[in-house]
């Protein structure tokens, strides 16, 4: 098959040489990867999984090379693009230092180099070269290698001692190593195949880590004396529930070790005594099915948030001496709102800081605990991103939070809980004329057919005309209570500039309006995540800030199987798709309890083992509901070493959509062969990789912007 020399693209480009499209032999002896349900699921590209298979490999590069022929007209545009993004961020930054202790902490970049430095200097004294002690340079660690990523990096009580872990392939299997921060050069400890979380005893002699299961499941925690064999470490829990997963963590006051095993729906905590590493963590309360908690321990009470009344959680404290698990002994703070949700609690010596959320917007609510007066941090706009930051000091009246909007780069503020004082300690700098008055944000509420109305954040430029002419691109991922945030982006003033609206529809699924919000996106309700998507772009088409041929999807992950099935059910809406490492063959992937986090998701997608699910699974799952159709132009993303979605989804999502697709649509599928499912590692490469995508959207959506830039 050729692609043919007469396409429409082709006249929006200098030259557009004939391009040979790949073609994934189907699997001639295979015709049926499952038969269950009495039911023939057919999967002519399962072949595609067998990783060692050299033709699998081959396939891929392939598909590299004819993506990067086909868009090699764009290159020009997407150079610009990489320049406009590398030369609006400072190259040469400093990030605001947070006070610990005797120091000031904070991680600096220098132009040219791809990984942060992060370093420590004197605590009352602004960062500069002659105080400043380099704790671990990235740049360093990642010479010789494709990619890069710290995955823990915890440093002891006393300070003095720096527990790191290095990830080279994206695999997120990390080694964990120590380095003596008087000397500079690391301990002999060694430990293979370590996950994220990593916590010190008080005495700083002992290390709690993590580690995986086959199926890439944090199910043990370990107990390491510092300067012993890997092999001597102890096995502190095991959790054996596939369903599932460990997680050690630590109080702000260093004074408990937190060892926490959450599922989906179900959590139970155990503290212990971080002077007494050798010791039993206690339970706070035995697991309850669909009974979530988390807890923070401060002087005499234990703080509680559970949501055993209402989905979105309500505040208890208790004695710290008592019965934990006697509800006799809890006195509730905080009822359950169904309009609040209680996201999150952080415990100082007098305050207890609590995350809400309200009609989609973050909330921080501040408590004297003595007092129990209560106040909530003011916003100075009504559409924004706001969270807790850094925050390592127990005996603190100073709140770091992050604020940003659609139109306000990220602000590292300090907030006296006494006083309400709001300082700006550093905003992100942007450069090359940015005045974000030139912007304008909007707010809509897009009803659905159900009844429900969905928000939808629209941010454009200040006077663009809204009569269908601007290009757009519509963002949304709605999954596992995930909020995502309408926060700010140097990268997308790329489209900004060009005249582009950017929206984020906040779908059901996620958590942007509570946990109802997300119970109304899962399970047998998944479907509405997609009638959600479908209905914020024809809200856009409808209120002229684009046209249907101009509006463009970008989902990643999850948000790829969002924005893909959402083009299965509505072709004709949309004028190309952004697919990155998306979640795309959701009922083999479901049906397959071998892989990674599958069995650990039936509480979010369901269990198509159950006929009942397996039906609705079937019904949206965007491999198996590819249909001959004049689709958009699609760009399809993948991780080689993805260990969240395998690789071979997305590619064998396009190799049947090669076979099915009517029309002259580019379809591309790009992928990372030394990453996982984060992409590229280092800064360059990621605006690389963005300038990519724009360039892609640009060039289906707005043809006419590509010899302009």
């Amino acid at each position: 098959m050729q692609w043919p020399p007469g396409d429409a693209h082709s006249r929006h480009t200098k030259s557009l040489e004939v391009q040979t499209i790949p073609q994934a032999p189907e699997a001639a002896a295979v015709p049926y990867a499952v038969e269950i349900h009495d039911a023939k699921i057919p999967d002519e590209y399962a072949w595609l999984r067998h990783r060692d298979n050299p033709a699998v490999l081959e396939y891929l590069q392939k598909e590299n090379e004819y993506t990067e022929a086909v868009m090699a007209s764009t290159a020009p545009l997407k150079d610009a693009l990489f320049e406009e993004m590398k030369t609006r961020t400072p190259q040469t930054d400093c990030s605001a230092p947070v006070k610990n202790g005797p120091f000031a902490y904070y991680s600096r970049t220098v132009e040219g180099k791809d990984y942060r430095i992060r370093c420590r200097g004197p605590r009352d004294r602004a960062p500069d070269s002659a105080t400043e002690q380099v704790l671990l340079d990235g740049n360093l660690l990642a010479e010789g290698k494709d990619y890069f990523e710290i995955g823990a990096y915890e440093l002891s009580p006393d300070q003095r001692v720096l527990a790191y872990s290095t990830d080279f392939d994206g695999a997120e299997k990390f080694e964990l190593r120590v380095r003596d921060l008087s000397t500079g050069f690391d301990l002999p400890d060694r430990i293979e195949d370590t996950y994220y979380a990593v916590e010190w005893s008080a005495c700083g002699q002992f290390l709690f880590y993590s580690t995986l299961d086959e199926a890439m499941r944090p199910y043990r925690v370990w107990r390491h004396r510092l300067g012993t064999n890997a092999a001597e470490d102890v096995l502190v829990c095991q959790e054996d529930d596939q369903a599932f997963h460990l997680e050690i963590g630590k109080t702000r006051s260093e004074r408990f070790l937190l060892l926490e095993s959450s599922s989906l729906t179900t959590s139970e905590t155990r503290l212990l005594d971080a002077t007494q590493p050798e010791g039993e963590f206690q339970l706070v309360l035995p697991r309850r099915p669909m009974v979530e908690y988390s807890v923070e321990p401060q002087g005499d009470w234990l703080w509680m948030l559970i949501n055993d009344t209402g989905r979105n959680f309500r505040l208890v404290r208790m004695p710290f001496a008592g019965n934990w698990a006697d509800p006799a002994e809890w006195v509730e703070v905080i009822a359950h709102r169904d309009e609040v949700c209680l996201e999150g609690a952080d415990a100082f010596s007098r305050f207890l800081v609590i995350s809400e959320r309200e009609r989609g917007l973050p909330q921080i609510l501040v408590m004297e605990t003595t007092s129990g007066e209560q106040h909530r941090v003011a916003f100075p706009e009504a559409v924004y991103a706001a969270s807790i930051g850094a925050n390592p000091e127990f005996e603190s009246q100073t709140l770091r939070l992050a604020y940003e909007s659609p139109v306000s780069p990220p602000a590292d503020i300090d907030y006296d809980m006494l006083t309400r004082q709001w300082t700006v300690v550093r905003q992100q700098q942007v450069m090359g004329g940015f005045h974000p008055e030139d912007y304008q944000v909007d707010r809509l509420t897009v009803p659905t057919a159900d009844g429900v109305f969905v928000p939808l954040s629209v941010v454009s430029r200040k006077g663009l005309p809204r009569d269908g002419s601007a290009p757009a691109l519509l963002y949304g991922y709605g999954a596992y209570g995930l909020t995502i945030e309408a926060g700010f982006s140097p990268e997308r003033l790329s489209l900004l500039e060009r005249d582009f609206v950017f929206a984020i529809a906040h779908v059901r699924g996620g958590g942007d309006l509570g946990e109802t919000w997300h119970d109304k996106g899962k399970m047998e309700q998944k479907p509405n995540s997609f009638h959600d998507f479908v209905a914020c772009a024809e809200a856009l088409v409808a209120h002229g800030y684009t046209s249907s041929a101009r509006l463009g999807i970008l989902g990643r992950s999850a948000g790829g199987l969002l924005v893909t099935a959402s083009m299965n059910l509505r072709p004709d809406l949309f004028g190309a798709v952004v697919a990155s490492v998306p979640f795309v063959d959701v009922l083999n992937t479901m049906l397959d309890a071998s892989l990674p986090l599958t069995v650990g998701e039936y509480e979010e997608w369901g269990n198509p083992r159950d006929p009942r699910f397996f039906e609705i699974i079937r019904g949206y799952s965007p491999y198996d509901n590819l249909r001959p159709a004049q689709h958009p132009h699609l760009l399809v993303t993948a991780g080689l070493h993805d260990p969240r979605v395998s690789y071979w989804e997305p590619a064998k999502f396009v190799a049947r959509l090669r076979r099915l697709a009517a029309g002259n649509q580019l379809l591309l599928l790009k992928t990372e062969l030394g990453a996982g499912h984060f992409g590229p590692s280092g800064r360059y490469d990621a605006w690389k990789e963005t300038a990519f995508e724009y360039a892609f959207l640009i060039r289906t959506l707005a043809p006419e912007l590509v010899s302009a830039s």
